[in-house]
């Protein structure tokens, strides 16, 4: 079996309701520690970790004194609100205790939709990686339903490794795995040991999109593969319970359902950099500039920029053009138009004078950058 997590560098681990919160009794303090400790001696070996936690509304519930899960959604929220509390207090100690610190982020899908505050999360998410900060991502469900309605963390873990380039997505959930059918029903369903995402038999297996199985089960499970599979990164879905299954799984041990990518995460993002993108407007940048990008890799800065063209906000996909007016590259702007012209030709030691503080000093970041 292929071991998609020996050789990953920056893991998203996602971890179920049902498991967080012992079957929905308020936030069970002893697995949350189990995962931390597992955590931290991941992160200890030089790893970057990233959990997607839920649990809010469940314990929110708790704290309210509330027996039965309510109907209406306002007060879903509230819980939600209240749990919050708890989660991150939970976290935040067992990890303190391995000496590991923590970050509360919340998240929802129209974060990650709008390119602008894509870029937003992503620089936050990284600046607390480099800061050896543990980001403990969950859905804002105080503004949104989309995780109250569907239980759709997992997809929110694969947006998440989608964002930061991640090397695996771990899905932990009370199921050992993916089977070839339901196996409370079906006594000859067969455990499927390594398959590849997105491959559409999968989804028949766990039910189908419209299936009474699907609805917060496997099916998003599968679908949450497909889409982390997009930016090249592979997933393991396995049981949460089972005895230090993280560090198991960074050693090479086949546990759970390994779906994985297909195409390398430098070559999945690149294409969907280049395809997927409509160019919102160009800078014009200068012979050197226009060779570090294109024969070394190199960030674009703000200095080596003699010339922006159209209007364009931060997060928007432009292309970068030589003096001739060939195109360079494309990739995500760091600054708007407006912020451009102020900054062009000019270093990042000066940028706080010029636009009022500071911010990333490339015009777009190599990781951002797709050659042309």
């Amino acid at each position: 079996m292929n071991a998609p997590l020996v050789q990953a560098r920056r893991i998203v681990v996602k971890v179920g309701s049902s498991l967080v919160t012992n079957e929905g009794r308020g936030i069970d303090a002893d697995a949350v520690g189990n995962w931390c400790r597992q955590l931290a001696a991941l992160a200890g070996q030089g790893r970057e970790m990233i959990m997607v936690s839920s649990g809010a509304v469940a314990e929110g519930m708790k704290r309210l004194g509330w027996r039965s899960r309510p109907k209406e959604l306002h007060e879903l929220q509230a819980a939600a609100a209240v749990g919050q509390m708890g989660l991150a207090q939970i976290y935040e100690s067992k990890l303190r205790e391995h000496d590991l610190g923590s970050a509360q982020v919340l998240l929802t899908h129209a974060d990650l939709a709008d390119r602008e505050r894509y870029l937003n999360a992503r620089s936050t998410l990284l600046t607390l990686l480099a800061l050896n900060v543990l980001p403990v991502i969950n859905e804002n469900d105080t503004v949104v339903n989309d995780e109250i309605k569907f239980g759709d963390n997992d997809t929110l873990g694969a947006l998440v490794a989608n964002l930061v380039d991640a090397d695996a997505l771990v899905i932990l959930t009370d199921q050992k795995g993916l089977y070839s059918a339901d196996p409370r029903r079906d006594p000859q369903a067969r455990f499927i040991d390594e398959a590849r995402a997105g491959d559409p038999e999968l989804e028949r297996m766990a039910g189908g999109a419209g299936s009474s199985i699907g609805r917060g089960g496997m099916i998003t499970k599968v679908l949450a593969a497909k889409r982390a599979a997009g930016s090249g990164a592979s997933t393991v879905i396995a049981w949460g319970r089972e005895p230090d299954v993280l560090l198991r799984l960074a050693a090479g041990e086949s546990i759970g359902t390994a779906l994985l990518a297909t195409t390398p995460k430098l070559t999945a993002r690149k294409q969907w950099m280049a395809d997927h993108l409509q160019l919102r407007g160009a800078v014009v940048v200068d012979a050197g500039a226009a060779h570090k990008v294109r024969s070394e890799g190199k960030s674009l800065l703000p200095i080596g920029v003699v010339e922006v063209q159209g209007e364009f906000h931060r997060g928007d996909v432009i292309a970068v053009r030589d003096q001739d007016g060939a195109e360079v590259a494309r990739g995500l702007a760091n600054y708007g138009s407006a912020e451009a012209r102020l900054i062009a030709r000019k270093p990042s030691s000066e940028f706080e004078k010029l636009l009022g503080y500071s911010a990333e000093p490339e015009m777009i970041h190599r990781d951002n950058l797709v050659l042309a």
